[in-house]
Formats: structure tokens, sequence, C-alpha cells
């Protein structure tokens, strides 16, 4: 074999491995919707819908989704924030979790049927009142909330995406639908079958003979 033609096969085969390891490299890597991260040589498919995290309810992102960090957090320790009306401690309870960037429901506390759910809850009336999780917090106390936050590893500064829109308030115990108001006729029967009551008499009668007056 000749110089010429040895050299021109070696360099085709050159060409050949270098395109094989140009589609060996192409790899993919895919995180889960639960968190996990696989590779694949086939590329995402781009039309899937994005997995939805668990987060969900009152407390959910209006507008845009959650970093799938934040989702993740506020999956396992949901934060619910419990307010009244003219309660300042309430408003700086509501002003550390949106400072924070802390995803939370509002569930408002002004009726009797709301305080005695809320005494139900926390075995106590008091206001603010918060859950992050299974821990209940009863009064405001910036350094403890902190505290809390941190342990259930929310970040300390805001992730929340800019079109982020909080949930509005809600009360604590749905409003019950308004009952109709009794009719004045027994039921069964219509007012045209109403007793006619007999006409009264003025002054002594045989029957009355004082002429008591009703």
């Amino acid at each position: 074999m000749g110089k010429p033609l040895r050299t021109s096969l070696l360099a085709s085969l050159g060409m050949v491995l270098a395109v094989a390891g140009a589609h060996a490299q192409t790899v993919y890597r895919i995180v889960g919707p639960d968190g996990k991260v696989t590779f694949s040589d086939r590329a995402p498919d781009s039309n899937a819908k994005p997995a939805q995290g668990a987060w969900q309810g009152s407390a959910a992102a209006v507008g845009s989704a959650l970093p799938y960090e934040l989702q993740q957090i506020a999956a396992r320790f949901p934060v619910t924030l419990y307010t009244g009306s003219d309660c300042a401690p309430c408003n700086s309870a509501r002003n550390l979790l949106v400072g924070r960037g802390i995803p939370f429901a509002e569930r408002t506390v002004n009726t009797n049927e709301d305080i005695e759910a809320l005494q139900r809850m926390g075995g106590n009336n008091g206001l603010p009142f918060a859950t992050i999780g299974g821990q209940q917090l009863a009064g405001f106390s910036e350094n403890e909330w902190t505290q809390y936050l941190n342990a259930a590893g929310y970040p300390q500064q805001s992730l929340l995406p800019p079109n982020y829109r909080r949930p509005p308030a809600t009360p604590l115990v749905a409003a019950k639908a308004a009952q109709p108001a009794a009719s004045d006729a027994p039921a069964g029967r219509t007012p045209a079958e109403r007793p006619r009551l007999a006409p009264r008499i003025d002054g002594p009668s045989p029957s009355n003979p004082a002429g008591i007056r009703f």
C-alpha cells in the first residue's frame, strides 16, 4: 500500500471517529419533578407540560410558578398566617414574611366562628398566629419566627419571581349561606287557609262579663 493511500485511509478513519465521538458526547441532563437527576442521549420533550410541585392551595403562586427550591420547601413546611383587623403585631408578622419572600396563605379571624376555630386549633385566640409545617407560633416575635423559618430551610433573601402575586386573605371559617326566612303560614297551608279569628267584641259580653280587652 502506497504512502498516499495509507494517509488517505487514516484521515478518513479519523473523521469517522471524530463524528462518532461528537455523537457520543451529546448527553442531556434531565431533572425530574422529584429532583432526581438522570442522563439521556435523547433530548427532553419541549412540548411536555412542566411537572406541578406538591405545594398547592391558597398560598399558591399567582401569575407564575415558584422556583423549584422554594417550591420544595413550601411543600414540606407550608406557612399559614392568621390575622385580625386593627392588629399591629399582625402587620409586623405579615411584613416579615413578605419582606423575606415567604409564600404563605393568610386567614382572617373576625367572627365568633373564626375565633372558635382558632381556639380549637391553637388552644388560644391570640393574634397573630402562624403555622410552619406542624409548628405553631402564637404571638409575634421576629427573632423566634426567623429561627423557625431558618430551620425550615427558607432562604434568607427572596427568591420569588418579579411577577409573583400573593393570594388574597380569606376568612378562617367560610361564610354560611343565608337561610330563607320562614313563612308565617304553617307548612302545607296557604294564606287563604289561615283560620279566621272571631271578631272582637268591645265591652262586657256573656262570655267576657268584665269586658277585658287585649
